[in-house]
């Protein structure tokens, strides 16, 4: 395979020191205490970004097996739940909950904004008996952030239960897990932390520990399982084989990022600065409120296919980025500026390569991407 920049909103860039990190010794991981101690401080290293005192897991599969794990873990048949909508992952975790039985209702909110915690807060006066809610954190498809620093305490306050999907946002937007009383985090080392795809982590509260310990009925399965963890550090046992070259890799992109003061404040500036050349050059973006630190999302210029442009930026650059799938396939293409892809060169290598391309397609504008990116503060 040729070498290509990877500005894809997840998989990312990897550094060289966390390519370097899976090629460490190897040893038994379920026989080396060694390796019980330092999957338990990596996951000690990674309550640091969620900022908790709650048990944090990683899990041997990519973040959508934290998202299945925790429906199947929290939820019994008929259980009562609420699906918060404003984007494809919104709308997809109702899916997951009818797989282990729920009754989904769908809070359906504008696809273009965050979520409006006031017409939430509406809607529960009037519906009422949810078990737990599901949410995310940042819809990467659509590049909006949700305040969950709101919509967690809320849902709270009337008793129920919450599922976030921080895949997406996880390191590179502010996040307290503990202050906004969330109780399920779902975060992957593949996107902010700029390690390789593989790898589920969780943070879970004790509100969501007791909801699976005193659940009516057995939970489904056990790779989905979430109680097959509990006590496992006390026990030195985990249970299963666990992909150690993975977790010595994202050890080292989580120091990588506890190393870095201004992690989060990096991405906020240069998400800021992408936002501002597309709109000074005239292009829309696909948001309207809530815009992401991780991602933004453009549309298309008229009478440009995504495939083409695809093509163009990977065969005559060697830049991958991302386009749209569902409601908004072949009407966006998107940047991923989180983690490893989060950097000045990269960014504007990436924008004149879009000017190139864009002129090639046929596609031209009184100012170039790079240009006026490079002329911002």
């Amino acid at each position: 395979m040729k070498r290509k920049l990877v500005m894809t909103p997840g998989p990312t860039e990897i550094s060289e020191d966390v390519k370097n990190a899976f090629l460490a010794p190897v040893t038994n991981p379920d026989l080396d205490l060694d390796f019980v101690e330092h999957y338990y401080g990596v996951c000690n290293n990674l309550k640091s970004i969620f900022n908790t005192q709650n048990d944090v897991l990683i899990l041997n599969g990519e973040g959508i097996l934290g998202l299945e794990a925790s429906c199947a873990s929290l939820i019994e048949p008929g259980d009562k739940v609420l699906c918060i909508n404003n984007g494809i992952f919104g709308r997809g975790f109702g899916d997951f909950a009818k797989l282990y039985g729920a009754d989904v209702t769908y809070y359906d909110c504008d696809l273009k904004n965050q979520i409006a915690v006031e017409q939430l807060s509406y809607f529960l006066d009037e519906n009422t008996g949810f078990k737990l809610a599901t949410l995310v954190h940042c819809e990467t498809p659509s590049g909006i952030t949700n305040p969950v620093d709101k919509l967690c305490p809320l849902l709270k306050r009337r008793g129920i239960l919450t599922i976030v999907d921080s895949v997406s946002a996880f390191g590179g937007e502010p996040i307290w897990t503990d202050l906004w009383k969330m109780d399920v985090v779902i975060a992957g080392s593949q996107k902010c932390l700029s390690a390789s795809p593989g790898l589920t982590i969780l943070s879970i509260s004790p509100d969501a520990w007791d909801a699976m310990k005193n659940r009516e009925t057995p939970i489904t399965g056990f790779y989905c399982n979430l109680l097959i963890w509990e006590n496992w550090y006390k026990k030195k046992s985990f249970p299963y084989t666990q992909p150690e070259s993975n977790i010595h890799q994202l050890h080292r992109a989580v120091l990588n990022v506890l190393e870095e003061p201004g992690f989060i404040t990096r991405h906020e500036n240069i998400s800021v600065k992408v936002r501002k050349t597309f709109i000074d050059c005239d292009f829309e973006l696909y948001a309207h409120s809530g815009f992401s630190n991780t991602v933004t999302t453009i549309l298309l210029p008229k009478k440009v296919s995504f495939v083409n442009l695809f093509d163009t930026m990977k065969d005559d650059f060697g830049i991958l980025i991302g386009g749209g799938f569902d409601f908004l396939e072949n009407k966006i293409f998107r940047i991923g500026h989180m983690g490893e892809n989060c950097h000045e060169e990269k960014i504007y290598l990436t924008l004149k390569a879009l000017d190139d391309a864009f002129e090639k397609l046929g596609v031209r504008k009184n100012k170039k991407l790079h240009k006026v990116y490079a002329e911002l503060d």
